[in-house]
C-alpha cells in the first residue's frame, strides 16, 4: 500500500500570521508537527503542500531542511493543491492533515489508516463526530474519491476545505458516492483545543509541551487540559471549524 500523508501548510494566517514557525523549545510548530507524522508506521510519504505566495518560500526552505517534498500550489483552492501534489504518484491512499495541529497522535494516525485500508472504504475520518480534540484530526482517503471531488466539487467551501464534497456525499451522511465511515470514540473531548489558530491557542500548545514534552499521547495531552483550568479557559472559547462555518456562510 502507498499511502501518502499531505498536510497543507501556509505562513499568511490571518488570525496568527507565521504560526507554524513559531518555536517551542527550539522547534518550530511545523517541525514538532512532521517529527510525531514520521512516527506513524503506516505512512509511506510525506507531503508538505504550502501555497505559491512569495511569503511561503520561508515554508519551502524549512521543507528541504526536513527532507521532505514541498509542493506549492493554489492558495484558496486548497483541493486542487491536494490533487496537483499526488496526481502523478496516485497513492493508494491519501492522510489529510493540517500543520496548525502540532501535537498530532502518530498511533491514532496509524489506527485510522488500519481501518480504512481494512474496510476498503473511500473515506474513514475521526471527524464526521466531533469527539476528538479539535488538533487530532485525520482524514483517510482515496486516491480515486479524491479525483472524484477535484472533477465535482464547485462551492468554494468545498475546493477550500478539501474533503467537504466527500464528506456530505458520504455513506455515512447518506450518501452514495463514498463508501464511508467514522473512527468513533466513548468518550467526548471535543472541547480540547490542540490546534493553533489564535494567539492564545499558541499559550496553551506552549503551556503543555513544557509541562509533558513533545512524545506523550493525545489521551495524555488531553486530559491535562481538562485537568488544568487555567490551561484550557485561555482558549476554550474559541469556535471549532470557524474557517470552514465561514466559507459555507460565503457559499450562500
Amino acid at each position: 500500500m502507498n499511502i501518502v500523508v499531505i498536510t497543507q501548510a501556509r505562513s499568511g494566517s490571518t488570525r496568527l500570521p507565521n504560526k507554524i514557525l513559531k518555536e517551542i523549545q527550539g522547534k518550530t510548530l511545523l517541525q514538532i508537527h512532521v517529527d510525531r507524522i514520521k512516527k506513524a508506521k503506516l505512512v509511506s510519504q510525506i507531503i508538505i503542500a504550502t501555497t505559491t505566495n512569495k511569503e511561503d518560500d520561508k515554508v519551502e526552505l524549512l521543507v528541504k531542511e526536513f527532507n521532505l517534498k514541498c509542493f506549492r500550489g493554489s492558495e484558496t483552492d486548497v483541493l486542487d493543491r491536494f490533487y496537483q501534489a499526488v496526481k502523478e504518484i496516485k497513492p493508494d491512499f491519501i492522510v489529510r492533515l493540517t500543520s496548525d495541529c502540532p501535537l498530532i497522535d502518530p498511533v491514532l494516525i496509524d489506527q485510522v489508516i488500519e481501518q480504512a485500508v481494512e474496510r476498503k472504504l473511500d473515506y474513514y475520518s475521526n471527524g464526521m463526530e466531533e469527539l476528538y480534540p479539535d488538533g487530532q484530526d485525520i482524514e483517510v482517503f482515496t486516491f480515486k474519491a479524491l479525483e472524484k471531488a477535484w472533477k465535482e466539487a464547485k462551492l468554494l467551501s468545498e475546493r477550500e476545505h478539501v474533503t467537504p464534497y466527500i464528506r456530505n456525499n458520504s455513506s455515512f451522511k447518506g450518501g452514495f458516492l463514498f463508501k464511508s465511515d467514522n473512527h468513533g470514540l466513548k468518550e467526548n473531548y471535543n472541547q480540547v483545543r490542540l490546534t493553533v489558530d489564535e494567539p492564545q491557542d499558541f499559550k496553551v500548545i506552549k503551556r503543555i509541551v513544557e509541562q509533558l514534552g513533545l512524545d506523550k499521547d493525545w489521551k495524555t495531552y488531553a486530559d491535562y487540559y481538562l485537568v488544568n483550568k487555567e490551561i484550557s479557559q485561555l482558549n476554550n472559547k474559541i469556535v471549532r471549524n470557524e474557517g470552514l462555518l465561514k466559507s459555507i456562510k460565503n457559499d450562500k
